[in-house]
């Protein structure tokens, strides 16, 4: 989902490196993920365990570390360290929009590898979206001013909001970049975990 580089100032566990964000290839991930044991187990926090199943194995085989937005408080900067990337930004809705995953980036970890890349810079979508339909797709306007979180579950409570909780939010699936990626399976699995 992109990368770069680490400083001190980043106050990591190594002081220089590479931070490399890892997300979901999507629709391929859902498949995989549904066929394993811990979606399957019904334990608490299936994505997480699953993830760090995967990452940790991966980070450790590299001689770098596995960090997660699920890791104890204080919590990791996810956000922060996306926009770091050059491969997200904040959208016209504050959500962060990947210039592949769009509105439905989802950073499942990130591994600090302890040598340095250069980042490779991705193309803002949202910059050539003349009508940028997230910003009126909403069907509780809950990002008139900011993002009104109670107003937006208040909706998905309702018979009214089936639609949200059933194919995903209508703000993140109303942004033309990566059409179709999300199943809806895996749009209602995340949209539960919300509420």
């Amino acid at each position: 989902m992109g990368r770069f580089k680490v400083t001190a100032k980043d106050t990591l566990p190594l002081p220089s490196g590479t931070l490399m964000l890892v997300g979901p290839d999507e629709p391929r991930f859902w498949d995989i993920f549904t066929q394993s044991t811990a979606y399957q187990d019904g334990q608490p926090d299936p994505l997480d365990r699953w993830s760090k199943s995967v990452l940790d194995p991966i980070a450790q085989q590299c001689g770098g570390r596995a960090l997660y937005p699920s890791d104890e408080p204080p919590y990791h900067p996810f956000y922060s360290w996306a926009l770091r990337t050059g491969r997200s930004w904040a959208s016209p809705i504050g959500f962060l929009v990947h210039d592949q995953a769009r509105l439905f980036a989802s950073y499942r970890g990130a591994v600090l590898l302890p040598w340095e890349t250069e980042t490779v810079q991705g193309r803002q979508p949202c910059d050539t979206c003349v009508d940028q339909p997230c910003k009126t797709a909403c069907p509780v306007d809950a990002f008139a001013n900011g993002y009104d979180v109670e107003a937006c579950k208040s909706h998905l409570r309702k018979p009214a909001g089936h639609g949200c909780m059933t194919t995903g939010c209508a703000a993140r699936r109303a942004c033309p970049v990566g059409q179709g990626k999300r199943l809806p399976a895996q749009a209602a699995f995340h949209m539960e975990a919300f509420l």
